[in-house]
C-alpha cells in the first residue's frame, strides 16, 4: 500500500493513470468520490476505497489517489476543535434563522438514521457548540441556547461547552420539549429539521410548543448546513459483503422471514432506516461512521421478501451486485422520498421512535396507511443464532488475550508514574490489532486516570491527557470490531495501594456485577426487571450511578444495539436466548476517580433446575480478562460471591493461558490466583 506521505503530483498525472487503468471517471466525479472518502472513517484497510474507482489500480495509482485524498482531507477539516466552538458560529446560525423567519432552531446530536454513531458531516452539534458526546440536543434561541444531555455528559460537558453562552441542562431534570413549553415566548416559531428527528420526537416537540402558543416549523434543508463553510462530505465507504461463515443465515432466507412477518401483521411493507438492520437484512457491512461497520442506506421492505435499497452507488464494492441478488434493487438515495410516495394505497411498517419524521410525513403525502410498531429486524437481529454466538465466544477469548497482554504491560509502566493515558490506549490498541480478524475498534478507547475516570464516557485527547500516578484509580473501557464478533469491556485498576474507601465501591461494585451475572430469571422477563440486583450494595451505602447497568451488542455491528437493556427505564422487550448484553455497573467520584466492572454477557436456557416449575434462563459471560484482585474488600463479599469470583478467574486463567507466553502468562496466573491467596 502507498504511504499517505506521497505528493500528489497534479491532475494530468492522475489522469494519465487512470486512462492507463481503463478508468473512464471524469476527474470532477473522481474529486467528489474522494470528497466523501476522506468524510468516511479511514478503516481497517485505508486504501480500500481505491478500488470503488480503479479495482486494479497498480501501487503508482494507489499512491497518487491516496495523496489526493490527503489534499482533500486537509481542505476540508471539518472546522472540529479543542474546546468550545467559538462564539461566531451561534451568531451566524442566528442570523441565517433570522432571514429564514425562524426565532429559534432544534440541534440534535443524529443523523438521517437517527444512530448513535454520525459521520463528520452530521456532527452539526459538535461544530456549533464544541460538545463531542454521543447523545445530546441543543435549543437556540435569538437570546439564548441550552444544551441537554444525560447523566454520562454532566461533566464532560461543561469541560468542552462555554457555559456563558450554552447553558447546560441535566435530562433527568428537564427535557427538551420541557423547556420548549416552559422557556418560549407566544408566537416564537422554532425550527427544526424533519430528517434529523423521529416521528415521537416531533410529536412531543409540537405538543410543548403549543401549549407555549408557539409553532413548530418544518425547514427543506438544515440552516446550520448553509454557515458551516467547511462541512465534510457526505461519507463514501465501500460495501462488501459479509460472509455466511460470519452470519450464519443468508440474506435470501432473512428476508423471507421479515416478508412473512410483515404479512402476518397485515402490512404490505416497513421502511428501514437504521443502518444496522439494513447491514443485518442483507449480510451487508460497510465504514460510513466511526468504529461501526455500517453503511448509511435506506430500504424498503417488502412482504413478498423483496428489498429496495437506497444508497449511493459509488459505496459498492465490485462484485456486491451477485451477492445481494435479483431479490434486492438497488437505487440512489436521491429516489428515496419519490419510492415513500410511490407506496400509495399500501400499508406501511414505521418504526415511530426511531424512523425519522420526514419519511412519515412523505407516507402520509403520498396516501399510504402507516402502521407503526417495533422495526421487524430489530428483535431476530438482537437474538443471535448459534454461528454468531460462537463468533462472538472466539473473539472474546483473543480479545482477552490481548487486554490480558495490555493488563501485564500496565502493571509495570503504570507504577513509574510516567504512564500517560493516551499511551496506554494507543498500546492497547496495538495489541488488539495484531489479531487477523480486527477490522476496528468498537469505540474510542475510555483510558480515564484518576478524575478523568469519574467522567462517565470520557475521550482522552492530547488537550485532557495526564499522567497516571500512584495511589489512582484507572478506568480502562475498549472493545473491538472482529469479523466474527463485537466486544466491549472494562476494567478498574488500582496503581499503588488503594485506598480504603476505593476499596469499598469497588467491591459494592463488584456485588452488584455477581447479581447480575448469577441472577436466574423466568421466561419473559426484562432487563428493567433486574437492574435493581446492580444497585442493591450501592444503594445499601447512599449510593447510585446515573447509567444503565447494560446496553445490547451486535455481531460486528453497532456496540450498542437494541431493543433490549437492563436498566431503571421501563422496557417491554423479555430477554431471550441469544441475546448479548452488557453487565456493567458502576460509581463514580467526582474529580476523584471511577469505577466500572463490565463484561458481555449472553441469554442462555437455565441448567435444569430440581422441581423448577417455570421455564429458566441465565446469563453466560463472554467477556474474559482478570478483575483487579488489590480493590476486592473480601469482608464485604458473601461466600457465594467469592465461589463465583473465583471460579470466573478461574476460567479466565484456564481458557487464556494457552494463548500467553512468558512475562504475560506469569502476569495472568498471579492475576487470578482465588481471592483468599493475597
Amino acid at each position: 500500500m502507498a504511504s499517505d506521505a506521497v505528493d500528489y503530483q497534479g491532475d494530468a498525472a492522475l489522469l494519465s493513470r487512470l486512462s492507463a487503468a481503463g478508468v473512464t471517471l471524469g476527474l470532477d466525479a473522481i474529486r467528489s468520490l474522494v470528497a466523501g472518502v476522506a468524510g468516511a472513517p479511514a478503516g481497517w484497510r485505508p486504501d480500500a476505497w481505491v478500488d470503488l474507482i480503479a479495482p486494479h489500480a497498480d501501487s503508482a495509482l494507489r499512491g497518487q489517489l491516496q495523496a489526493l485524498k490527503q489534499a482533500v482531507s486537509q481542505q476540508v477539516d471539518g472546522g472540529f476543535t479543542e474546546g468550545p466552538a467559538p462564539a461566531e458560529r451561534l451568531a451566524a446560525l442566528r442570523e441565517e434563522l433570522s432571514r429564514r423567519g425562524l426565532d429559534g432552531f432544534i440541534v440534535p446530536r443524529t443523523d438521517a438514521h437517527q444512530g448513535e454513531y454520525v459521520p463528520p458531516h452530521d456532527e452539526r452539534l459538535r461544530w456549533l457548540t464544541g460538545f463531542a458526546g454521543s447523545a445530546g440536543t441543543a435549543i437556540v434561541l435569538a437570546d439564548r441556547a441550552a444544551i441537554f444531555v444525560d447523566g454520562r455528559y454532566t461533566l464532560q460537558v461543561r469541560n468542552e461547552v462555554d457555559t456563558a453562552l450554552v447553558e447546560p441542562v441535566h435530562l433527568s431534570d428537564t427535557s427538551p420539549a420541557e423547556w420548549i413549553a416552559a422557556n418560549l415566548p407566544a408566537g416564537t416559531r422554532l425550527g427544526y429539521d424533519p430528517w434529523l428527528h423521529s416521528e415521537n420526537a416531533v410529536d412531543a416537540f409540537r405538543r410543548s410548543a403549543e401549549r407555549a402558543g408557539c409553532t413548530m416549523v418544518a425547514q427543506p434543508d438544515n440552516p446550520l448546513d448553509a454557515v458551516w463553510p467547511d462541512q465534510p462530505a457526505p461519507p463514501i465507504a465501500p460495501i462488501v459483503a459479509h460472509d455466511l461463515a460470519y452470519t450464519g443465515k443468508p440474506s435470501d432466507e432473512k428476508r423471507a422471514e421479515i416478508g412473512a412477518a410483515l404479512q402476518k401483521d397485515g402490512c404490505d411493507a416497513v421502511v428501514l432506516t437504521a443502518p444496522d438492520s439494513i447491514a443485518w437484512l442483507l449480510n451487508i457491512r460497510g465504514g460510513d461512521v466511526p468504529r461501526a461497520p455500517m453503511p448509511l442506506s435506506f430500504a424498503i421492505a417488502h412482504g413478498d421478501g423483496a428489498v429496495d435499497l437506497f444508497v449511493d452507488p459509488r459505496k459498492l464494492a465490485p462484485g456486491l451486485g451477485t451477492h445481494l441478488g435479483n431479490g434486492v434493487s438497488i437505487s440512489s438515495e436521491a429516489a428515496f422520498p419519490a419510492a415513500l410516495g410511490a407506496l400509495k394505497g399500501k400499508t406501511v411498517r414505521v418504526d415511530a421512535a426511531t424512523t425519522a419524521a420526514y419519511v412519515v410525513d412523505r407516507l402520509k403525502d403520498g396516501d399510504a396507511t402507516v402502521s407503526r410498531g417495533e422495526d421487524p429486524c430489530a428483535l431476530p437481529k438482537a437474538c443471535k443464532n448459534t454461528v454468531e454466538i460462537a463468533g462472538t465466544r472466539a473473539a472474546h477469548e483473543r480479545d482477552g488475550a490481548a487486554l490480558t497482554r495490555f493488563l501485564a504491560w500496565f502493571s509495570e509502566k503504570a507504577p513509574t508514574g510516567m504512564l500517560r493515558e493516551l499511551e496506554a490506549a494507543d498500546r492497547l490498541a496495538e495489541f488488539r490489532f495484531g489479531d487477523s480478524l480486527i477490522r476496528d475498534l468498537s469505540f474510542d478507547t475510555i483510558s480515564g486516570s484518576g478524575p478523568n475516570g469519574a467522567i462517565v464516557h470520557y475521550r482522552v485527547s492530547p488537550r485532557s491527557d495526564r499522567k497516571i500516578g500512584p495511589g489512582e484509580l484507572f478506568l480502562v473501557d475498549s472493545g473491538a470490531q472482529y469479523l466474527d464478533g463485537t466486544t466491549d469491556v472494562t476494567r478498574t485498576i488500582a496503581v499503588g495501594t488503594p485506598t480504603a474507601e476505593m476499596r469499598d465501591r469497588f467491591t459494592r461494585v463488584l456485588k452488584g456485577h455477581i447479581a447480575i451475572a448469577r441472577v436466574r430469571f423466568p421466561v419473559g422477563t426484562t432487563g428493567a426487571q433486574l437492574d435493581l440486583l446492580a444497585r442493591q450494595s450501592l444503594w445499601q451505602a447512599g449510593l447510585d450511578f446515573d447509567h444503565g447497568t447494560g446496553h445490547g451488542v451486535g455481531s460486528y455491528l453497532s456496540v450498542h444495539e437494541g431493543p433490549h437493556r437492563i436498566s431503571k427505564a421501563p422496557s417491554t422487550v423479555a430477554l431471550q436466548p441469544g441475546m448479548i448484553v452488557s453487565n456493567e455497573p458502576g460509581y463514580y467520584k467526582t474529580g476523584a476517580y471511577g469505577i466500572r466492572i463490565e463484561n458481555l454477557v449472553t441469554v442462555v436456557p437455565c441448567k435444569a433446575l430440581a422441581g423448577s416449575e417455570r421455564v429458566m434462563l441465565e446469563f453466560d459471560t463472554l467477556t474474559l480478562a482478570p478483575i483487579d484482585r488489590n480493590l476486592v474488600e473480601v469482608a464485604l463479599m458473601d461466600a457465594g460471591e467469592i465461589a463465583w469470583f473465583d471460579a470466573y478467574h478461574a476460567r479466565v486463567r484456564e481458557t487464556l493461558s494457552p494463548a500467553l507466553q512468558g512475562a504475560a502468562r506469569s502476569w495472568l496466573e498471579a492475576a487470578t490466583r482465588p481471592i483468599h491467596q493475597r
